[in-house]
């Protein structure tokens, strides 16, 4: 099924899974994920840095990956499981992703943390950080302008067995 949007485009209906809950949405061919998320559905932990790709505080995990939102048409995850910042909690337990942030203090401003988080998770999945400098390494397509990266590698190397047990 296509609406008509007041420009006159076809909007697309896609069906995902948002952070747990069956979504179906109507979204213009030139929606990114990110402006989906924050836009549309008030999503507002998903960061808006670059919008280039570079800086990775958009960072989610599209069907366990992580993918930079605002790289990613809308369109390209229906029928995807999508997990923002937003999602990984269990109602007040957080994460161990983000219990570890918090133990090694791996944020200042907290502008990137939300992607550093989605980032580290994703890269726990992938089962390809073996030690400190390959979690460094991986990381690398998130920034951080206050200059947290010990801590946040700290964290990320700290919570990455506990990742075995648990899926976003």
């Amino acid at each position: 099924m296509r609406a008509i949007s007041p420009e006159g485009a076809k909007a697309h209906l896609i069906h995902l899974m948002l952070n747990g809950q069956a979504r179906s949405l109507h979204v213009l061919p030139w929606t990114t994920l990110l402006d989906l998320l924050r836009e549309q559905l008030d999503l507002i932990g998903t960061k808006k840095g670059c919008d280039h790709g570079q800086c990775g505080a958009c960072t989610v995990l599209r069907d366990g990956q992580r993918v930079n939102a605002c790289l990613t048409l809308a369109v390209m995850c229906d029928g995807a499981e999508l997990v923002t910042i937003e999602g990984l909690a269990d109602g007040e337990q957080l994460h161990p992703m983000q219990r570890a942030f918090i133990r090694h203090d791996a944020f200042q401003c907290g502008y990137c943390t939300p992607g550093q988080i989605c980032s580290a998770i994703g890269l726990a999945h992938e089962g390809r950080a073996d030690s400190r400098a390959a979690i460094s390494e991986q990381m690398s397509g998130n920034l951080c302008r206050c200059g947290a990266y010990a801590n946040i590698v700290a964290a990320v190397e700290e919570a990455l067995p506990l990742m075995q047990q648990v899926r976003p």
